[in-house]
């Protein structure tokens, strides 16, 4: 058996599986970026709320933490990064299904958190983001006195 290798900007099936990624999106969210999130976003994100504020949970396999950005602008945070996906000196590519490039997703946060205080770690290819909640929203104990 022949094997053939072909260059990544010449390889036929490249752009034939391009194109067919590109329709099951567009089939699976007609509305595009303006609808909730589905199947295929990257990186997939999962949020939520705790007793002391939000956790936003991100997956990143491959992407070095300082390949990572985090921004917070009002109630917006933005993670924003790059994957680079290399073919090994003198190798290439039989399958290739992870994508390459810069990404970045957006949430809307509730206003009650404060995202200047937030915190994050990366541990397993696992982006973890807190985010307290403010002073202000946290609950109170209120002590009753007798009269």
């Amino acid at each position: 058996m022949a094997f053939f290798r072909f260059l990544p900007e010449l390889d036929p099936v490249t752009g034939l599986l391009t194109l067919q990624r590109e329709l099951e999106r567009a089939f699976q969210s007609p509305f595009g970026n303006l609808g909730p999130s589905g199947r295929g976003v990257f990186p997939p994100v999962n949020v939520f709320s705790d007793r002391d504020g939000y956790v936003v949970k991100v997956e990143v396999p491959g992407i070095a933490p300082d390949q990572l950005a985090i921004e917070g602008n009002g109630r917006t945070l933005t993670i924003s990064g790059t994957r680079d996906v290399a073919a090994p000196k003198g190798g290439a590519f039989h399958r290739r299904e992870r994508g390459a490039g810069q990404f970045s997703r957006s949430l809307q946060l509730p206003e009650d958190l404060d995202v200047g205080a937030a915190q994050a770690s990366c541990k397993h290819g696992v982006l973890t983001i807190r985010i307290p909640k403010r002073e202000e929203a946290k609950p109170r104990q209120i002590n009753v006195q007798a009269a």
